[in-house]
């Protein structure tokens, strides 16, 4: 029936939904594999990931089931759904996009202070000690601590951070291109009747 028939809008909707499927199994299973290895000890940081993997995976669960069964309620809410996340993923990774190097250092800062556990995967892998200034008598989880020649965790920090957040925004930006087209599709798949149902019935 052509790229504009209801087969391939069925099929386009489905395999947008397998690669969200695939997205969040793959952030539930990195974010596991950190905690096991222990690459990350911080619990939020490792139960913040897996949570947005699993609210992906259900939503995108939705979706494919939605689109297989022609389902209308839950292609709806599906579209609403997929448009919030679109409009926060789009405006975060905006300001991703735009912030500049005091708004940068200020919210590291904040970072670094919320977090115990992630003050020390720092120090550990980065190998440096505090994140402005040295506290001489306290504890820092870098080999460098032993040998008292230790640089700042934010002089090493800020030196990836731009690039972390300009990779992070474009990203973020590209799904959520992928977000207002999932958008499209459904909306328009949702208006197209089904040529092996019945003619008279509602749909």
């Amino acid at each position: 029936m052509g790229c504009a028939g209801f087969t391939c809008s069925k099929n386009s909707l489905c395999a947008l939904n397998i690669l969200y499927v695939m997205v969040s199994l793959l952030m539930i299973g990195i974010a596991a594999w950190g905690k096991c290895f222990g690459l990350v000890s911080s619990f939020q940081v490792v139960g913040g990931i897996i949570g947005v993997g699993v609210f992906l995976f259900f939503v995108a669960l939705a979706g494919l089931i939605g689109a297989m069964k022609h389902h209308q309620v839950l292609l709806f809410f599906y579209m609403i759904i997929l448009f919030l996340v679109f409009v926060v993923q789009f405006s975060v990774s905006s300001a991703c996009l735009t912030i500049n190097e005091d708004q940068q250092n200020n919210l590291l800062e904040v970072g670094w202070n919320n977090s115990l556990t992630t003050q020390r995967d720092l120090e550990k892998s980065l190998n440096c000690c505090g994140f402005s200034h040295m506290v001489v008598n306290g504890s820092c989880a870098a080999p460098c601590f032993h040998y008292s020649n230790c640089t700042t965790c934010a002089a090493k920090i800020q030196e990836h951070a731009g690039e972390v957040l300009r990779f992070v925004g474009g990203i973020g930006l590209f799904f959520s291109f992928t977000e207002i087209l999932g958008v499209w599709l459904t909306y328009r798949y949702r208006n197209q009747k089904d040529p092996r149902a019945n003619p008279s019935a509602f749909l």
